[in-house]
């Protein structure tokens, strides 16, 4: 299994997939800080299966974040650093604006034009767009470095309901205690 970064809205299958599956191996970026029994760095790649997949950080969304591109298909893998005509929010887990910016005009806007693009969310029923399209058409990554800062600063979102309970799972490759499960019913019931 091949995580883009540690989730902090949802517990990674990763934990499930290993108990299901003999010799399965999981991948995570070693930025991350999260437990898994690969690590990559930017600009490693790796064999999944007989496919090439070459690892570029996307820092901003997370401190951790990897975008996974698989050249020989022209296909790129962005986790939560570019949505379809959007892209993660940067208010925690060392989130940071700026740095998301740069890392996708410089790590997946440099990709070929024609590359198709699979997100780690899909809010608006799409599940794929291409470089170009989101070069023109993303109204967040189309602003200014400047006034892209100032709209995520904007955001005011709210907690994510599951943050307590994802992110310390997640950092254990999607193992949670049971006491986390009760917990997470109670906070989902309010």
């Amino acid at each position: 299994t091949v995580n883009t970064h540690v989730h902090a809205d949802h517990v990674t299958g990763t934990g499930m997939l290993k108990e299901k599956i003999p010799n399965i191996k999981s991948v995570i970026s070693r930025t991350s800080g999260a437990k898994a029994d690969m690590f990559v760095e930017h600009g490693d790649s790796f064999m999944f299966g007989e496919q090439v997949v070459d690892c570029r950080a996307t820092p901003g969304h997370t401190a951790g974040c990897m975008t996974y591109v698989l050249p020989e298909h022209a296909i790129a893998f962005t986790g939560d650093a570019l949505l379809i005509r959007a892209c993660g929010r940067t208010d925690f887990q060392q989130g940071n604006s700026e740095t998301l910016y740069d890392s996708v005009h410089n790590q997946i806007f440099t990709l070929p034009d024609h590359f198709q693009l699979y997100p780690g969310h899909d809010y608006m029923g799409f599940s794929v767009t291409t470089v170009a399209e989101e070069k023109i058409l993303n109204p967040r990554l189309t602003l200014s470095k400047e006034k892209f800062v100032k709209f995520m600063k904007d955001l005011n979102l709210a907690y994510p309901k599951l943050i307590d309970v994802s992110v310390p799972a997640n950092l254990k490759c999607g193992e949670i205690s049971r006491q986390a499960l009760l917990g997470s019913e109670q906070i989902l019931n309010k």
